[in-house]
């Protein structure tokens, strides 16, 4: 059964010159959260990672799903390709959390889905030990290829078998990380892991990272 949540809302965290909206729960006793960094024109309510972070609210972390692009600018190809802003927008949503109690006592873990990897993995090279752990979701690693060598989070890739193409660039990235790491391939699932069980596989295997490691 999931447990109780002593604080869930919707709220607006400030990145430059832009206001993104978000979605925060956290149960009572959480001693960590993760932050969901989308990508692709993804917003907060991807029912992907919605999926995922229920699970992950149900066994105790806190969850927080933010949209890194505005409405105006999810129809820019550039934009959701811009790792650098995605990445400076998912650091936005890390300070804004360092001035929430009791939020700003929590270990951090990040997801990342599509372009959403990119920007945890530069985001983790960037600040340490700050992160606890990342895991990314049917991910383009090969994104943040300047900055993988510099990670020193523990890092979980999870690929779909049938996602050839985006599994040739996972194994490519997972060998420039120096970090503890490990690649997941769950078998017979495609990019947006729409088949029987696929997603449930990757809850699965998120929560024990981030069990794990935070």
């Amino acid at each position: 059964m999931p447990q109780s949540v002593d604080l869930e809302s919707q709220v607006h965290i400030p990145s430059g010159h832009v206001s993104l909206g978000a979605t925060l729960a956290v149960p009572h006793d959480a001693r960590s959260i993760v932050m969901f960094a989308h990508g692709s024109g993804s917003s907060r309510f991807s029912p992907r990672n919605n999926f995922v972070a229920g699970v992950l609210r149900s066994h105790g972390f806190g969850v927080l799903l933010m949209d890194l692009l505005t409405t105006v600018e999810e129809d820019s190809r550039a934009k959701r390709f811009d790792i650098d802003l995605l990445t400076n927008r998912l650091h936005s949503a890390r300070e804004w959390l360092k001035t929430q109690e009791p939020l700003s006592r929590l270990r951090i873990g990040l997801f990342g889905a599509s372009t959403g990897s990119a920007a945890a993995l530069k985001l983790a090279a960037m600040l340490g030990t700050d992160i606890g752990a990342v895991v990314s979701r049917g991910g383009r690693p090969d994104l943040a290829d300047a900055e993988l060598g510099n990670v020193t989070s523990p890092t979980l890739l999870i690929v779909g078998g049938d996602d050839t193409v985006v599994l040739d660039l996972n194994e490519e990235a997972f060998r420039k990380l120096r970090s503890v790491k490990r690649l997941e391939v769950v078998p017979g699932a495609t990019h947006l892991f729409e088949e029987k069980g696929a997603l449930e596989q990757v809850a699965f295997l998120a929560r024990a990272w981030f069990a794990k490691y935070l």
